[in-house]
């Protein structure tokens, strides 16, 4: 178990419910997940339609947290406004922070992204904030009050993985009181493990999950490669040696070299 924000949950995965094949395998690779939190976007839950919104009636049925995302703004203002309606819709202060700069590659834009977080902080929100690896975002933005940030890995959607280690392991040593949950980027399983040997404390992802050819099982390896990756963590893991040293420590000759 750990605390994230206010809530005591037992998984460090979050996962997005984005583009499955159906909602009956979006479900599934949910429970298999066994993840306590769920993401979505409100734009999807805010779509006209004169027929009960069975997407959202399914997702109450999971039993999980639902974190609402601000996906598809541009400007602090359009993400304030959202976050308000999240608040009303899903009955949640928690809010994922999103406020893109960039068609291309997605990235936040840093400027909009601290002028919301500071608006949202003050109107009681817990902001989870999409961000860059950039120490100094970072830091603007625990001034702000956050204390969960989530950086990015690499553009996402492109499951290119970790990209810059040594600016996580950067934000890990400058910033050891905050949540730091990687967001985008991450492909496979290995990943998400190399992340939390980094001593990240979770992993979102959405697409890696929903676009596998069976996102069942890889809701199941990801489950399985985060709690191996944290476990390890804890372990301690051994730190590299740029030369060869023997497992086995020889304190004499080998014993076969003194028979007679």
């Amino acid at each position: 178990m750990w605390t994230l924000a206010d809530q005591l949950i037992s998984s460090r995965f979050i996962l997005g419910t984005a583009q499955y094949p159906s909602l009956d395998i979006l479900c599934e690779a949910v429970i298999a997940s066994k993840t306590n939190i769920i993401t979505t976007s409100l734009k999807r839950q805010l779509q006209p339609s004169p027929h009960e919104n069975l997407f959202w009636n399914t997702l109450k049925k999971l039993n999980c947290l639902v974190l609402p995302n601000t996906a598809g703004c541009r400007h602090a203002i359009e993400a304030v406004n959202m976050a308000e309606m999240a608040r009303e819709l899903f009955q949640t202060h928690w809010i994922k922070l999103e406020v893109v700069g960039d068609d291309y590659n997605l990235q936040p834009d840093v400027f909009e992204l601290i002028k919301a977080a500071k608006l949202l902080i003050k109107n009681g929100f817990e902001v989870f904030p999409y961000c860059t690896d950039d120490l100094v975002l970072c830091q603007r933005l625990v001034d702000c009050g956050c204390r969960i940030l989530m950086p990015w890995v690499s553009p996402i959607g492109s499951g290119k993985g970790i990209l810059n280690p040594y600016a996580l392991e950067t934000l890990r040593t400058r910033l050891p009181d905050i949540t730091l949950i990687v967001d985008a980027g991450i492909g496979k399983p290995s990943h998400a493990t190399q992340a939390m040997e980094m001593g990240m404390d979770g992993v979102l992802l959405n697409t890696a999950v929903s676009s596998a050819t069976n996102p069942i099982k890889m809701a199941t390896a990801f489950r399985d490669a985060i709690i191996a990756g944290r476990t390890a963590h804890e372990a301690g893991l051994m730190s590299e040696r740029n030369v060869a040293h023997p497992s086995t420590v020889l304190l004499d000759t080998p014993f076969w070299h003194g028979e007679k």
